[in-house]
């Protein structure tokens, strides 16, 4: 590898805003997020579906089919 061309890799800390820290590597020592894997509402079960049916409902609803 060049000298002088490849950023530095360090050790970093991901700090979420509900609390939850994850150590890895980046080439940022300190990292901070709005959600994570453990806030998340697909991760975490709570993601509310949006069940307003697609093309063929609404044909069906609009034509009595």
């Amino acid at each position: 590898m060049r000298e002088g061309l490849h950023p530095n890799y360090v050790s970093a800390t991901i700090t979420c805003a509900c609390g939850n820290v994850i150590e890895t590597n980046s080439t940022k020592s300190d990292i901070k997020v709005d959600v994570c894997s453990k806030c998340h509402p697909f991760w975490t079960g709570n993601l509310k579906q949006n069940t307003t049916g697609g093309r063929a409902d609404r044909f069906k609803k609009k034509y009595g089919v």
